[in-house]
């Protein structure tokens, strides 16, 4: 019989069994087989038994039943037998009693809590043995399966008489399609598992290993003497524990290896084969299984599928988890799979590795991973094989038991942070927890283990292999992406599109997250990702097959490599095809989502993560840190993170938490943009432009200003600025980063070529135009000029703390406080005021408050004239207030310096230096000149000294400042006491029409301050050389003026003087109003030439020309040269005579 050890080990492969019902009733071939059976032995309890094959409690066993009485007739009925009799009265139905293998399966699949005398026991075990070693049986083999074993050569060729011709069968049994020869098989198969010392060989190969894990110690006590699966059992949990490199575990020979997995591969069929299983699992198969017919592995699988069942038994679900390890360690253990991928396996040749041991290529890992390439590859896999593969890939996602490198590699892990969590997958997910780094640092070795599992269980082709993900994702599944058929492998996708939002669910969001980390760090553990971007990768990164890994490749570099070329220019070529390219912005969307679904930042950005990050723990908020913290990080750290910031300011949609929350304001301002955009960065600007409208919310605000201060870092974070101007910076601005001073350079290149009036710019138009659009959005926010920002941090917290940063506001308050600011802060803010007055469109505040205006008034005007255009129009009826008094604004920022008022500053270029220069003179560069200069002008108006056009732009401050005392930097400085309390009514005024200056005036005698009182007489003085100046003054005589004086033109105190003549003038009546307020005017001229006498020549001739006395005054002083030049002449004459007479001498 030990011959039969020639059974050749594709036995392992080829005897998964098929299913064969065992058939309790008489038929041929039970009755020809019986037959032979009763004339085998005449003494079935005395045969010859071969002394290798009977341990020493058998043959204890057989010395017992060599006393039984010798059966002589050829008939012989075990159940005649008296020592059975008994048993099979009180277990087995009547109609099985004359068919000696129905009593024998009935007897040996009782319950084990049924006892059966021992003499009964030892009758039914020698008969089995004389059953299985005799060669007659070869003839019952022959006669039932003639034409089969014709058909398989193998057989046919087999030697009659030693007992190879049944083994031969039985390794070719899954292609025996003969009723009776297939029964014949399976009874003998029945016969010969029902105790592991009738299996050929195995005591041989095992014996040392039994008795070193006294395995045959086992009691027997409650268990039939026929029934030694435990021993089996036993022997298969010592494999187990080698596996695992359990502490003390044995090293079982080769030989009792395959021995232990050919005997659990021919028990692969039916589960009636697997003895300890059997008994194990009776009443769970009747609780799960009772309508799972047997044979083909079927009552294997149920079981598998209710393995974690609250219901099921431990003894059981532990009998179960052992066959499983063995099915892990050859995976035709599984008679379903074998079967089902045996032509696969052939086909993409997964069994023809000579360089891969035997043991690791019968591995379940290796064949999962082989056909899965076949799969990924687009290769066709029988849809029966497919299914195969997912029950399994399931299996070892739920039980990370199955898998040896995680038992042995991820230990401590598992005792540390996952014990108690074995059932449904929860222990993995655990692990995976762990290697994300959620609960502390993982060994290296269980890091890769837990990536080897994910990629051999694969699910990120199928969510449904992960039966943890599964539950916990069920109800978001059913809500969000019940639109995608189940199975898809973008169902996956669609729960990422949906982490963080309102339909996801804590538990599916952990679960979800903790299965990306691995999936992210191998590329083709997406699948859709790989189908689109495998030629890609190959052609462009050099990849290996699926199911080849390369130690120099580190985790996420062949995706980093995609992304990288994803973004490429036609002109860098090299680019990925179009499918692909999709396929890798949404892989970028997701992983935007956390930090760690990118392999690559989190292994160079560690460090940094932990230094500047420790508590950014809501979602997005890492990268946004290591992004706030870019100049900080470490250089590895920084370039991963500058690179993907890049590829943000490409395509902001990678940006998945930002998109969700602008969904409004991109559905109503940018949604054609959103839906046609090809990387161009037109969404952010669109989103940037439409900041402040209605439908943006704060979450949307502080995202869009946080990207905007993130490009301030880095030129190249702009696409759009980096795109238009990049050869114009290597060019121009070489060695320069930051994109605030890259645009301050270009800037000042564009302001020196205009000034300069260069034939030719030297920044190139598509960049000019992006440079205006960069500006405009600079100035929007203090933050995005760091510069300024900086200097006036302090200054921020103490006078605008409350005001938001956004419009910008904060800005515009730090003008309205600037008497306030310190040095440093007033200057940069002196400085901006500066620009924006030369270029108004670069203040942000006007160009938004005066939008509607700008668009009815000042379409025409350039840019540069915009603020002109709106003073122009500032007192028309269909002028917006708002827009009104932020003209007024800048109005009194202009008359506090004439450096702020571009147009002035032009035309008096030579007047200021003549008259003004001791101002000057006193001046620092970045001082502002309080209005001195301007009033220093004004004075040089009235003694109408300046030239043309400076006293045209002074007379338009003085028409303006008439009307609106604020204005007037210098009045207001001086005269706040008396304003307040003289003429609070007029100051109070919504509309200024000069009522604060009239009252000032009329009140002159009031005023104790001499500043204020010269700052008034200046008023007066400066009225008297253009009445246009007064306007109250002017309102009242407008008439008389149109009646009298129009023929007069305006200007060096012409109107004014004629209105006085006119006044003299009986003959002419004037206005009631206009001679009122005239009479008062002379009053008051009286009264300033008192008490300011003239300071010059000039000063004496206007008051002279302007006093009501005119003419009294001229004729006086007519008369006293007259009487001068008399007496000259007569002292002439005199002196004459006198020389004459000296020289007579």
């Amino acid at each position: 019989m030990a011959d039969c050890i020639r059974v050749p080990l594709l036995l392992l492969l080829m005897c998964i069994l098929s299913a064969v019902h065992h058939t309790r009733g008489d038929n041929s071939v039970v009755s020809r087989l019986t037959g032979n059976a009763d004339n085998l032995q005449q003494n079935p309890a005395g045969g010859p038994v071969p002394a290798a094959v009977i341990p020493v409690a058998a043959e204890r066993s057989l010395v017992a039943g060599a006393s039984l009485p010798r059966r002589r007739s050829a008939g012989w009925k075990l159940a005649e037998e008296a020592v059975c009799k008994e048993d099979l009265t009180r277990l087995c139905p009547k109609h099985s009693w004359n068919n000696n293998l129905a009593v024998l399966e009935c007897l040996q699949d009782k319950k084990e809590e049924t006892e059966i005398a021992a003499e009964c026991n030892h009758l039914l075990w020698n008969y089995k043995l004389n059953l299985t070693t005799d060669p007659k049986f070869e003839s019952v083999a022959v006669e039932v399966c003639k034409t089969i074993i014709s058909e398989i050569k193998e057989c046919a060729a087999e030697e009659l008489g030693k007992g190879f011709l049944v083994s031969c069968l039985v390794d070719h049994r899954s292609n025996i399609s003969d009723y009776q020869c297939n029964q014949y098989i399976t009874k003998m198969t029945s016969i010969v598992f029902s105790d592991y010392r009738l299996i050929c060989g195995f005591m041989d190969q095992c014996r040392e290993d039994i008795n070193t894990l006294r395995c045959g110690s086992i009691s027997t006590g409650e268990k039939d003497v026929h029934s030694q699966g435990e021993v089996i059992a036993c022997l298969e949990k010592g494999l187990v524990r080698e596996a695992e490199e359990q502490a003390g575990a044995h090293t079982i020979k080769e030989d009792c290896k395959k021995a232990i997995m050919r005997v659990a591969e021919l028990s692969s069929d039916d589960f009636h084969l697997d003895r300890y299983l059997y008994f194990a699992c009776r009443e769970d198969r009747e609780r799960f299984c009772e309508n799972t017919l047997a044979g083909e592995g079927r009552v294997y699988k149920c079981l598998f599928n209710h393995k974690f069942e609250e219901a099921m038994t431990e003894r059981c679900r532990e009998a179960l988890t052992t066959r499983q390890k063995l099915i892990a360690q050859d995976y035709k253990v599984s008679y379903s799979l074998a079967k089902a991928c045996k032509s696969d396996l052939r086909k993409y040749r997964c069994s023809v590795d000579t360089n891969m041991p035997r043991a690791r290529e019968a591995r379940l890992s290796y064949l999962l991973l082989c056909l899965e390439s076949a799969v990924h590859r687009g290769r066709v896999v029988s849809g029966e094989c497919q299914g195969e593969m997912m029950d399994y890939r399931r299996m070892l996602m739920e039980d990370f038991s199955l898998s040896p490198e995680i038992v042995l590699q991820c230990r401590s892990e598992i005792e540390g942070h996952c014990s108690g969590l074995h059932r449904k997958g929860r222990t993995l997910h655990c692990l995976m927890r762990v290697g994300r780094g959620d609960m502390g640092a993982i060994d290296p070795n269980c890091q890769r283990a837990l990536q080897t599992l994910i990629q051999e269980a694969d699910p990120g082709a199928d969510y449904r292999i992960d039966r943890a993900l599964n539950e916990a994702c069920e109800s978001v599944i059913q809500t969000a992406c019940k639109h995608i058929r189940n199975g898809d492998p973008m169902i996956l996708s669609c729960l990422m599109e949906h982490l963080y939002t309102e339909k996801m669910v804590e538990d599916c969001e952990h679960r979800l997250l903790e299965l990306q980390y691995f999936i992210a760090r191998d590329w083709k553990l997406d699948p859709v990702l790989y189908k689109k971007c495998q030629g890609d990768a190959a052609r462009l990164c050099h990849t290996h097959g699926w199911n080849e890994t390369s130690e120099m490749m580190p985790p996420g570099a062949i995706f980093s490599c995609l992304y990288r070329h994803a973004y490429r220019s036609v002109e860098q070529g090299r680019r990925l095809s179009r499918d692909c390219k999709v396929e890798v912005q949404r892989i970028l969307h997701q992983r935007a989502l956390d930090v760690k679904l990118d392999p690559e930042l989190q292994k160079r950005c560690l460090t940094d993560l932990g230094k500047w990050c420790s508590e950014k723990t809501e979602a997005g908020q890492e990268l946004e840190c290591l992004q706030d913290h870019l100049e900080d990080l470490v250089s590895n750290c920084r370039d991963v993170v500058g690179n993907l910031t890049e590829l943000e300011s490409e395509d902001i949609q990678i940006e998945a938490l930002l998109m969700r929350a602008c969904e409004p304001v991109i559905q109503a301002h940018c949604h054609e943009v959103a839906d046609n955009q090809i990387d161009t960065g037109d969404l952010m600007e669109c989103l940037v432009q439409n900041k402040h409208q209605k439908e943006m919310n704060e979450k949307c605000a502080v995202g869009v200003t946080h990207f905007q201060l993130i490009q301030i870092k880095d030129f190249r974070f702009s696409y759009k600025f980096k795109t238009a101007c990049k050869e114009d910076v290597l060019k121009l601005c070489p060695n320069i980063k930051k994109k605030v001073d890259v645009v301050i350079c270009l800037s000042t290149t564009v302001r020196n070529d205009t000034l300069q009036e260069a034939k030719e710019q030297r920044v190139s138009v598509k960049c000019r135009k992006q440079l205006r659009v960069e500006e405009v959005e600079m100035s929007e926010d203090i933050r995005l000029e760091p510069e300024l920002y900086d200097s006036c941090k302090q200054d921020i917290t103490r006078l605008c703390q409350n005001v938001a940063y956004g419009n910008a506001q904060v800005i515009e308050c730090l003008k309205e406080n600037k008497r306030q600011l310190t040095s440093r802060c007033h200057q940069r803010i002196f400085k901006l005021q500066e620009v924006e007055m030369v270029d108004p469109e670069l203040d942000y505040q006007l160009m938004r408050v005066c939008k509607h205006m700008i668009r009815r008034f000042c379409t025409e005007s350039e840019g540069k004239n915009v603020l002109q255009c709106l003073k122009q129009n500032k007192n028309g009826e269909l002028m917006d207030p708002k827009c009104k008094q932020m003209i007024t604004k800048r109005q009194i920022t202009q008359n506090t310096d004439y450096r702020l008022n571009p147009v002035l500053r032009k035309a008096c270029k030579a007047d200021i230096p003549k008259f003004c220069q001791p101002i000057l003179n006193k001046a620092t560069a970045d001082s502002e000149l309080e209005g001195q200069v301007i009033s220093c002008l004004k004075l040089k108006y009235a003694d109408q000294r300046l030239s043309t056009d400076c006293e045209d732009q002074i007379r338009v401050i003085l028409q303006e400042s008439a009307l609106d005392y604020r204005l007037d930097l210098q009045l207001q400085i001086h005269c706040t006491q008396e304003i307040s309390s003289l003429c609070p009514e007029e100051a109070a005024a919504q509309e200024q029409t000069g009522q604060v200056e009239e009252c000032l005036k009329v009140n002159l005698l009031k005023i104790k301050q001499d500043p204020c009182k010269k700052e008034v007489l200046n008023m007066l003085k400066e009225s008297k050389a253009d009445i246009f100046v007064d306007p109250v003054l002017h309102t009242a005589c407008a008439l008389d003026i149109k009646h009298h004086c129009a023929a007069i033109p305006p200007g060096r105190g012409r109107q004014m003087s004629c209105l006085m003549e006119s006044l003299q003038d009986k003959r002419i009546r004037l206005q009631p109003e206009c001679k009122k307020r005239l009479q008062d005017r002379i009053d008051m001229w009286s009264y300033a030439a008192k008490v300011a006498p003239a300071e010059g020549f000039s000063d004496l001739a206007m008051q002279v020309m302007t006093s009501p006395s005119k003419n009294y005054i001229l004729t006086m002083i007519g008369a006293g040269v007259a009487v001068l030049f008399l007496m000259g002449l007569l002292c002439g004459r005199f002196t004459k005579r006198v020389t004459q007479e000296l020289k007579d001498r």
